[in-house]
């Protein structure tokens, strides 16, 4: 860099930069007028939902502030599934001083909900805090009772307009009592009693609304936030000894059905069951995670898959399509959920180990690589490889 003694030009490619940055920015600021910052619940930007269950509540939290004395509002603008919007208001929240708002809401319908918090000038609340202090040490009085009466007379037209008539005249009295013969403290009193407060937050003016972006919630059924389980094996219910084959015969869905009934009674809100598909003969299981089944051995429910079917097939041991719709339909009489485990996985028999090889793991000798948990070994079960082919296997599991 050139040195130069006073009075000397500095040569332009000498000087340095302006202080100020003098280009626009290539994007807008990030909020509104009155920023809107740290909303949540909110999951990965809203690239996925929060989640909540039906009447569950929770609290919608952001923080909102400005600059200078004015006062800030906040409020929750929800929307239902169907479109409809309602609004809560927010409430700052402890400790003081840090600008944050909140409000517990409760969501009363199932599905996708969205929600977005604004902030906004609030000509109420700034109000509230200048008479407050000015009023009781003289200060323009006039003046502000003056500006309150066109608050509360503008609140009031809102409140009317709303169809609320009872806030309507609270909100005229209101601005009446500015009027009135009392002594100016008794008139400051009166109107900031805690009905014409809660008015006044309904119908009072908003000012600079800025909205943050609409935050994705879904709403499930309210088992979706607690259940107890109850786990059972169908084949279990119901077997019974054949002494003419020397065989277990397998229970049935329409034979568990008394199983659910105990299960009900003993108050559980669901029933598990594992995989109840067809099960895979090539290297099936015996007792104990053996190698050498005998004929009657059923083989590992999770090693999904044979030439009966696949996951869009029930093993003919438990029933059928219909024995199975008894069954949910017995259980839903009880008021029991049935969950099943959508065990991602395949035996060697499965049809997708022939229809699509490709979504398995291959090991260095050409063999799809069958499920371990070192020192354990599942010959049984092909585990799945999902970046395969994502999409395709995506679809598969959706039919």
């Amino acid at each position: 860099m050139t040195t130069a003694s006073p009075g000397t030009r500095v040569p332009s490619d000498d000087r340095q930069p302006p202080a100020v940055v003098t280009t626009p920015p290539e994007r807008g600021t990030a909020f509104g007028r009155i920023p809107v910052t740290k909303v949540s619940p909110v999951i990965e930007g809203g690239a996925y939902p929060a989640k909540a269950s039906v009447g569950e509540s929770f609290a919608i939290r952001a923080t909102v502030f400005r600059e200078g004395h004015d006062a800030v509002g906040a409020s929750v603008v929800l929307t239902d599934p169907a479109g409809r919007e309602r609004v809560e208001h927010m409430h700052p929240t402890t400790p003081a001083g840090f600008d944050w708002w909140a409000a517990e809401v409760a969501l009363e319908t199932e599905g996708a909900w969205t929600f977005r918090v604004e902030g906004w000038d609030d000509p109420w609340e700034t109000w509230v805090h200048n008479a407050e202090i000015k009023i009781p040490a003289g200060i323009d009085v006039g003046l502000v009772c003056t500006e309150g009466k066109a608050l509360f007379a503008d609140a009031a037209a809102r409140a009317e307009a709303a169809g609320d008539t009872a806030a309507a005249t609270l909100l005229r009295g209101a601005g009446t009592a500015l009027d009135s013969e009392q002594q100016v403290e008794d008139r400051l009193d009166d109107v900031l009693g805690d009905d014409v407060r809660a008015a006044m937050t309904a119908n009072g003016p908003r000012e600079l609304v800025s909205p943050s972006p609409d935050y994705p919630v879904f709403v499930d059924r309210r088992e979706a936030l607690y259940a107890s389980w109850y786990e059972f094996f169908p084949r279990s219910q119901g077997a019974h000894f054949d002494p003419d084959t020397e065989r277990w015969v397998s229970g049935t869905f329409d034979s568990s059905h008394e199983r659910l009934e105990a299960a009900a009674a003993m108050g559980f809100d669901v029933v598990y069951l594992p995989p109840i598909h067809p099960i895979g003969t090539a290297f099936r299981k015996g007792p104990n995670n053996t190698l050498t089944p005998g004929p009657a051995d059923p083989g590992s429910p999770w090693a999904i898959g044979n030439v009966e079917g696949g996951h869009d097939a029930i093993h003919p041991d438990l029933g059928d399509f219909e024995s199975f719709n008894r069954f949910v339909a017995k259980a839903k009489s009880l008021g029991l959920e049935i969950a099943i485990d959508f065990a991602l996985q395949a035996s060697p028999d499965h049809p997708w180990v022939t229809d699509h090889p490709e979504w398995f793991s291959q090991r260095a000798d050409g063999s799809i690589a069958y499920a371990e948990n070192p020192p354990k070994k599942y010959q049984d079960i092909y585990p799945i490889n999902f970046d395969r082919d994502r999409d395709g296997i995506y679809l598969e599991s959706l039919r």
